[in-house]
């Protein structure tokens, strides 16, 4: 257990899962994802049989809502598809198939022209749906135009709040980079 500014600090039974004993926090409880873990922050005077029931019931509630917002892969197909047809019909060249990928952690999205394969970041499972629309047409693209080149640009230029979509990706990927937890030994 460590303790910062005052609070204790329990990592839980998963490595993905940390719990803050907070002593300014007094009656409400908190979960969120910050860094690839989901935080859950609790008042310190919480007995550990009430922690005991209420972390896991948060763990779930987190995971329930990121579920709900992500595509399966199937879905991931179809979108990839509507995309195409609706912001580049000329392009007539369709992914394969379209995977979820855990171990992407410096890219939101690749593709392999050759075999037409698009896989894109699980951290992208908890983003907006025009990010991932926009990680899917910008992949997609990629099975005609190997490089960012002008044609490309001109392609992904069409994808209505592109540069919103973009922020997005820049702030996540900022913050991501600012908010992670150092690891704590074991």
């Amino acid at each position: 257990m460590q303790s910062i500014d005052g609070s204790e600090i329990e990592i839980g039974t998963e490595s993905e899962i940390v719990v803050i004993r907070s002593t300014r926090r007094k009656r409400n409880i908190a979960a969120y994802r910050q860094g690839g873990r989901i935080v859950v922050s609790i008042p310190a005077r919480l007995s550990r049989a009430d922690e005991r029931s209420v972390v896991p019931e948060m763990v779930a509630k987190i995971r329930a809502q990121e579920a709900a917002r992500s595509f399966d892969e199937s879905a991931l197909s179809s979108r990839t598809d509507a995309l195409l047809t609706l912001l580049a019909p000329e392009i007539s060249e369709r992914p394969t198939s379209v995977t979820w990928r855990a171990k992407m952690h410096e890219r939101w999205g690749s593709c392999t022209s050759i075999d037409g394969t698009i896989r894109v970041s699980t951290r992208l499972q908890r983003a907006p749906k025009y990010v991932v629309d926009f990680v899917l047409f910008h992949e997609a693209i990629h099975l005609r135009y190997g490089d960012h080149g002008p044609q490309f640009q001109t392609l992904i230029a069409r994808f209505p709040g592109g540069e919103r979509a973009q922020a997005y990706l820049d702030g996540y990927e900022a913050a991501e980079d600012a908010l992670l937890l150092p690891r704590l030994p074991l």
